[in-house]
């Protein structure tokens, strides 16, 4: 495995890399967890090559303070990838992904206008902006991304679509810990007891299902809500039913289509997402 921190290694590298066959590429924020893992392992079973990328972007965090909180730790995250059939470890400095700033906006329409877009304003735009920049510097065959960040992966496919670049988006299933909390860097920062308290967010979640039988989907969305924030340490930010492809709001069990639950949950001062499929 060889660690690369400029775009000129990292072209030099996967030049002679791509004789040997297809590029999987796992981008990533770092703070590596087992939920990354999977990403990896998955993209090594079907490639001859996989690259991480490890990268704080700062164009998607739209508070100063949330990008110096989030958890750093490169040796750590390369001791972890060592042995899980990564080839290339890409690290770069902000000026290496972006020489000039990058001016692009992007019009995804309504979807990144709800839900995490609706709280997190230009968020999703600095995501469109790294994940293409890394893309362009990569230029996988394949990039592997987890569920859990379900509108990112839904805006990343329709940004695909939309520059038409020649990459396979592969959506990967959400990673829990046994107490069914949704994996996540940010739980480094949670304590044991907030920890061990988020698991509520899932157990709520699950019931999802069953009450789409008997409950509308606004009682639906209220009973999820309500029954996070019976629990004091969680706070409920939005319990969103949406189209799991358009992420149209639902209104009504009978619209075609699969649906997802989408929740944001303040544990402490953490901030924690989740969703559910439905059908």
């Amino acid at each position: 495995m060889e660690i690369i921190y400029t775009l000129n290694k990292l072209t030099e590298k996967l030049s002679q890399l791509r004789r040997k066959g297809l590029i999987g590429f796992v981008p990533t924020m770092g703070a590596l967890h087992q939920g990354h893992i999977s990403l990896v392992q998955r993209a090594a079973s079907e490639n001859d090559t996989v690259v991480v990328s490890i990268f704080v972007n700062p164009t998607q965090f739209n508070d100063k303070k949330d990008l110096e909180r989030y958890p750093r730790n490169l040796e750590a995250d390369i001791k972890l990838l060592s042995d899980q059939g990564c080839h290339v470890v890409f690290a770069p400095r902000v000026d290496e992904v972006y020489p000039e700033p990058d001016t692009r906006i992007f019009d995804f329409g309504h979807m990144d206008k709800v839900m995490e877009g609706k709280f997190r304003p230009g968020h999703f735009n600095g995501v469109a902006q790294v994940v293409s920049r890394l893309f362009d510097m990569v230029k996988p065959d394949r990039a592997y991304f987890g569920l859990k960040d379900f509108q990112q992966l839904a805006i990343i496919q329709n940004m695909v679509q939309q520059l038409q670049l020649p990459v396979e988006i592969v959506p990967c299933p959400i990673i829990r810990e046994p107490n069914g909390l949704a994996m996540s860097s940010r739980n480094e920062l949670l304590s044991c007891e907030e920890r061990e308290n988020a698991a509520e967010i899932f157990n709520m979640l699950s019931h999802a299902g069953e009450w789409s039988n008997s409950k509308s989907v606004h009682e639906v969305e209220k009973s999820i809500a309500s029954g996070i924030n019976r629990n004091p340490y969680l706070e409920t930010e939005y319990v969103e039913i949406v189209d799991a492809d358009t992420l149209e709001m639902v209104t009504d069990w009978q619209q075609p289509g699969r649906k997802v639950v989408c929740v944001a949950v303040w544990c402490g001062k953490v901030r924690l997402i989740d969703n559910y499929l439905i059908g």
